[in-house]
């Protein structure tokens, strides 16, 4: 088991464009799928930060061993919709910008997250794009991205909480009896922001969201107590940050569509989707942009994922052909 903490193993530099990626993966319950991911991702200048879910075993994920894969050695309970889901990211994002080796850009992935791209494609598209900032943003209240200000001005009890008290909020907000709060004291004159929990950032956004949670434990305490925080939170930071004009949609592809908790597993008419585009289209409720990654692949998307790979390879193949 490579924990984080141990000594680096060196990256190869492969020129000057070389691009070092710190993967950031928050993981619990699709150990099966964990090794194709790396396999998929791997290269002499990226490195795997993850955080398995408390919850679950983490044996089944560091039986897949490497030199750059480093497992948080502080790892919390995740729950969904709940502030845990932020505290894993930060654990493993401050891991990575502690880490000697120098990354440039800090991508956050889930455990069942696959790439439409090859490696090497990927990092040169983050060198070919090395200032900007790929996060889902749009302000709040926003209901047609469902966004409401409910998911700030409601007191969300943490859900380790007796399943009575759980039950008595959820009772009391639908019929609006629950106390509200004002979320401009401690927002002020922000802008809160709603979007989606994936994003690839800068190592200067990086900095620059530690940095603001480091200094504000106050907006940490108030997001803890909010709907969806993983959502919210460090979207707001960096929305209201100088580094706003630099983002554009993230590059996370999920299939909502059906309107549920959670997207669509990936399925063969997604495969299909990918051999004729790998861009989200100009009427994507966050704009178009480039797909770089897919979620969610199931425990048994073996065969998914090679007909994915076979794509890829051959679409790379006809890009580079003389």
């Amino acid at each position: 088991m490579r924990e984080q903490g141990g000594e680096n193993a060196p990256f190869v530099q492969q020129g000057k464009a070389a691009m070092k990626i710190a993967y950031l993966i928050v993981a619990y319950n699709n150990p099966r799928h964990f090794p194709r991911l790396i396999k998929a991702l791997e290269t002499p200048n990226c490195a795997f930060f993850v955080h398995i879910d408390k919850k679950y075993d983490l044996s089944p994920y560091t039986a897949v061993a490497r030199p750059n894969i480093f497992f948080s050695r502080r790892r919390v309970p995740v729950y969904w919709g709940d502030f845990s889901t932020v505290e894993a990211i930060l654990i493993v994002l401050r891991e990575a910008l502690q880490s000697p080796e120098g990354f440039q850009r800090f991508v956050l992935l889930s455990g069942s997250d696959y790439p439409i791209h090859s490696a090497s494609w990927i990092e040169r598209f983050f060198a070919e794009h090395p200032d900007t900032e790929y996060m889902n943003l749009v302000p709040m209240p926003s209901k047609s991205y469902g966004k409401p200000l409910t998911r700030l001005t409601y007191y969300r009890p943490s859900p380790t909480n007796p399943s009575w008290v759980l039950f008595t909020a959820k009772a009391l907000m639908k019929l609006g009896l629950w106390p509200r709060r004002n979320y401009r004291k401690i927002l002020g004159n922000m802008q809160p922001y709603g979007g989606s929990m994936f994003w690839a950032l800068t190592r200067q956004a990086a900095d620059f969201l530690i940095h603001f949670c480091d200094r504000r434990p106050d907006f940490l305490a108030f997001y803890r107590h909010s709907y969806c925080p993983d959502e919210m939170m460090l979207q707001t930071i960096l929305g209201n940050s100088p580094l706003a004009p630099r983002i554009q949609r993230n590059l996370t592809y999920a299939d909502w569509s059906a309107r549920q908790r959670s997207p669509e597993w990936i399925q063969r008419k997604h495969i299909e989707l990918f051999k004729t585009t790998t861009r989200f289209p100009p009427d994507d409720p966050y704009g178009p942009g480039e797909i770089l990654f897919a979620r969610k692949f199931s425990e048994d998307a073996d065969e998914l994922v090679r007909e994915l790979d076979r794509i890829i390879a051959e679409r790379e193949a006809v890009q580079t052909a003389p």
